[in-house]
């Protein structure tokens, strides 16, 4: 055990900055924000590493040091950008509130933090590019859709033992609740300029159609929930 004079001055140098380390996270974030800006410019296939040193500043070297390759980066974009979004999804699941409480936060979370944040342009990336390149999509789905869709179940399911719902059928598709916030990131990208869509709207309009049929008894269908 350390004198505690000792302690102290090891506590102190602690605390103290660390001007390499801040500067090494500062190349890090410059370096993430221009592969944002290069994917989202060019897409996955044509954005090339050095492109983004040059937009960080940084020689190409440098990304090195941080990731091993552009899938590594693009990850770490996802990771970042997303992944604090997925987390309140995750832990709606444990919020004792009714259904429709519940996913109209989560609702609002999206209109706010993706469709009205520039997240949405890496959605249109995923959906743009994930065909040709598999382990793109399977990283997303892995870190992205597949824990927002878990945390969805569990919602749902939890509605339905409360009786909440009586058409159990939502537990096995949950992703008709999200489908409106995937047609508004398309619908943005692609038809904005000709007719403005107003997301929220939308979204709320469908919530109430979907859970006015959810509320009815589930009829005899070829479909198992």
């Amino acid at each position: 055990m350390l004198p505690r004079a000792h302690k102290r001055t090891a506590a102190s140098r602690e605390s103290r900055p660390n001007p390499r380390a801040e500067r090494s996270a500062a190349r890090r974030d410059a370096i993430i924000e221009a592969a944002f800006e290069e994917f989202s410019a060019r897409g996955f296939a044509a954005t090339r590493l050095d492109d983004v040193a040059q937009r960080a500043g940084v020689a190409k070297g440098t990304i090195y040091l941080h990731f091993q390759d552009k899938e590594e980066l693009f990850q770490e974009l996802v990771r970042s950008a997303l992944g604090p979004i997925i987390a309140q999804v995750e832990l709606a699941q444990f919020a004792d509130a009714p259904l429709r409480v519940s996913i109209n936060q989560l609702a609002g979370l999206f209109v706010r933090e993706v469709l009205g944040t520039r997240r949405k342009d890496i959605i249109r990336l995923v959906i743009s590019e994930g065909p040709r390149f598999p382990k793109v999509a399977e990283f997303y789905y892995s870190n992205i859709v597949g824990r927002a869709l878990a945390a969805m179940r569990h919602i749902l399911q939890r509605a339905v033992d409360r009786g909440e719902i009586k058409n159990r059928i939502i537990v096995r598709f949950p992703q008709l609740i999200v489908a409106p916030g995937i047609l508004a990131v398309i619908w943005s990208g692609l038809f904005d300029r000709f007719e403005e869509l107003d997301a929220e709207a939308m979204m709320q309009a469908h919530l109430s159609l979907l859970f006015d049929a959810l509320e009815l008894p589930a009829k005899k269908t070829k479909a198992r929930a």
